[in-house]
């Protein structure tokens, strides 16, 4: 990484900044106090690393270079990355679809952050939590409905796959709303800071898919109970873990709590 100087020490006229691009989902974040509040979450200190995600423009990028963080990004729009990396020559910009990124490679002491495409969010979010284990607290602006997706807790009508498949690996706190008028263009909707600390647990391939595979089959008949739904692979074993956890197989899927969901998965992944 170069330690050059930086050479964007001026703001750069409005008329000479890339455009939003909309098939990209990109929405940049422009109001300071709301850029501070985001990166606050982070709870970072000078000299510690950061990963971002979608950087645009640099608004949160420039922010925390300034406060001596040591900063990559990665961006999928060569037009942004280029700028980005001539603005800031100490920065390492990696070219790149966050879709298809090999997360395994951020390892150790690194804090992660991102503003992200609504339209991308989840399975961004989804992918990295079980494929960066080591990694340190994570920051996110998405769409509010699917930070209350994050957060939500079981029995709720938010609770659902993503909610648990996330708390699994991470806790999930829902750090801010954020109205429309903080980004450029401004998107319809509101949107939503999520924090996550990573609890340190890696599970395995097979693990992830039988994990998978239970929430998908749960979720897509939430309404259903868990007898019905499993009724395929009911056996002694499982009805006597039920009794364990004070429950029957009249329970429905958004009663199950990560932990359990995690035990049903061992139970009966790879066989439904």
């Amino acid at each position: 990484m170069s330690t050059a100087p930086s050479t964007g020490d001026q703001p750069p006229n409005a008329d000479d900044l890339p455009r939003a691009k909309r098939s990209l989902g990109q929405n940049f974040l422009v109001d300071p106090n709301t850029i501070r509040a985001i990166i606050g979450a982070l709870r970072a200190s000078p000299g510690d690393r950061v990963f971002e995600i979608g950087p645009g423009r640099g608004a949160l990028t420039e922010e925390m270079l300034g406060q001596g963080l040591e900063v990559s990004v990665l961006e999928k729009d060569r037009v942004l990355a280029r700028y980005l990396a001539d603005r800031h020559p100490q920065l390492r910009v990696i070219v790149g679809d966050a879709m298809q990124f090999a997360w395994e490679g951020i390892r150790g002491d690194w804090r992660v952050i991102g503003n992200l495409p609504y339209n991308v969010a989840s399975p961004i979010i989804w992918d990295l939590v079980a494929r960066t284990p080591a990694a340190r607290r994570m920051v996110f602006t998405v769409q509010k409905e699917v930070a209350q997706r994050l957060c939500a807790a079981p029995g709720s009508r938010a609770y659902g796959a993503l909610s648990v498949w996330v708390q699994t690996f991470a806790g999930v706190h829902y750090e801010r709303t954020l109205g429309g008028n903080v980004f450029r263009p401004r998107p319809k909707v509101d949107s939503a800071v999520v924090s996550l600390d990573p609890a340190g647990r890696s599970l395995s391939q097979a693990q992830q898919e039988a994990l998978g595979q239970v929430l998908r089959v749960c979720f897509q008949k939430r309404r259903k109970q868990l007898g019905s739904i499993l009724k395929s692979v009911w056996s002694p074993e499982l009805e006597a873990w039920l009794e364990a956890q004070g429950l029957d197989r009249r329970v429905r899927p958004e009663a199950l709590s990560p932990e359990a969901f995690l035990e049903l998965a061992r139970l009966v992944g790879g066989k439904i």
